[in-house]
């Protein structure tokens, strides 16, 4: 399982820090954490583990389990997060987009960054998910493989269209209609993470990278590229380079993507598998060209002019997080306004200005302007209808799948 580990600030990170530093805490890039256990404990034994702790395995609820809406008699909502996912003002003390919501409708927002890792906090609600009873929260932001494992459990709620018009109106076409939730009826994106190829301009020494293939086969390269310890990503953008569409790949295409990366290893082209940690190869040169995270890109590049990234004709992988309301939420309607609030360009792009990830709303880029030109010029974070359209999804895996792959996943890396 991949593991955080701060042995040393990232440029990234120390950005993460300059803009929040007033608020007293150490921030964390996104990415450091965002899908930090997608191949552990709960990734490896699939749905099959949560049988075997007394979890049903399949027998979804169709539309979930509600409970009585309080939403009326109780003006609040609680919301769990991930850390650094929500816009914050210079003193550290006041989130303006939330405090905007509350003062508009009078719902106040018990907001908490109670997410460090999508397997601990899936710990912390499993008991009472699977024992019909309330998690204590109204809305919850999971990365889409976790999201799509409570859809198949029947444990999150289907949402209610009416209360989600700017939803419904102003969703970004690439996130509408993920294999794991069609159409989006129980979930909306919080935010969408891509993979590119970043480099420094520097350590190329003139050397030219326009593809996954690049990194693993020019000789001028060998031993100064990265690739991700996120399997979905690594593979994905593999597959891609092969011609083959990771939403409707077979095993032997699979296979085909692990043996190349494999090649890379045994030849040395390969210098290592990482995590966030990659920013610090990627500053100091010693990987010339890597696969990174968006988000950390455009962190990067603000602090390093000789970083910079490119998107591979083949195309790249997008995932998301994701906004979805628990089985018994109490607060359910006032959880949907929160959601469609969020998809108003205004707060939109007041999010986006901050956390520098993909804007799953439409229409956001003269509110973003008004707030940050740079970032509503920036296809990482605004992508235009040309880079959409290379955008692609990892397919959903079943439990015997997600258990296989990762497991070959794991030999190459050595995790």
């Amino acid at each position: 399982m991949r593991q955080y580990e701060p042995d040393g600030l990232s440029p990234a990170q120390k950005a993460a820090i300059r803009r929040s530093f007033t608020s007293g805490r150490a921030a964390l890039t996104r990415r450091s954490l965002l899908r930090a256990s997608a191949g552990g404990a709960l990734a490896v034994g699939g749905l099959g583990a949560l049988s075997a702790c007394g979890i049903p395995a399949a027998g979804k609820t169709e539309g979930g389990v509600s409970a009585d809406d309080h939403s009326a008699d109780e003006k609040r909502i609680a919301f769990s997060n991930w850390t650094e996912y929500m816009d914050v003002d210079d003193s550290g003390r006041h989130r303006p987009s939330l405090d905007a919501f509350t003062k508009r409708t009078g719902i106040k927002v018990a907001y908490t960054e109670d997410i460090n890792d999508n397997n601990e906090f899936f710990g912390k609600i499993q008991p009472q998910l699977a024992a019909g009873q309330e998690t204590g929260r109204d809305l919850m932001v999971l990365t889409d493989w976790l999201a799509a494992r409570l859809i198949r459990l029947g444990w999150v709620q289907k949402l209610d269209p009416a209360h989600l018009p700017h939803a419904y109106a102003n969703l970004s076409s690439q996130f509408r209609n993920p294999d794991w939730d069609p159409g989006r009826a129980y979930s909306y994106p919080w935010t969408g993470i891509s993979v590119v190829i970043a480099y420094n301009k520097k350590a190329m020494d003139g050397v030219e990278v326009k593809s996954v293939s690049d990194l693993l086969d020019n000789p001028k390269l060998k031993g100064r590229v990265g690739f991700l310890t996120e399997m979905r990503d690594t593979v994905g953008m593999v597959l891609l380079d092969m011609g083959k569409d990771p939403a409707r790949f077979t095993d032997d295409d699979y296979d085909a993507a692990i043996a190349r990366l494999q090649k890379g290893v045994d030849r040395g082209q390969i210098r290592r598998f990482t995590g966030n940690d990659y920013t610090s190869d990627l500053t100091k040169g010693d990987f010339a060209a890597c696969l990174a995270w968006a988000g950390d890109v455009v962190q990067l590049k603000a602090d390093s002019p000789d970083v910079d990234f490119l998107i591979p004709d083949s195309g790249y992988m997008t995932s998301s997080d994701n906004l979805v309301i628990p089985n018994k939420a109490r607060h359910k309607t006032n959880a949907e306004r929160l959601i469609d609030y969020y998809y108003e360009p205004g707060p939109a792009a007041q999010l986006a200005a901050y956390i520098n990830y993909v804007c799953p709303v439409d229409g956001v880029r003269a509110e973003l302007a008004k707030i940050d030109p740079d970032a509503a010029d920036n296809p990482l974070i605004l992508p235009d209808k040309a880079m959409q359209a290379k955008s692609h999804p990892f397919r959903s895996l079943s439990a015997k799948e997600e258990t296989a792959y990762e497991a070959k996943f794991a030999k190459l890396t050595g995790a």
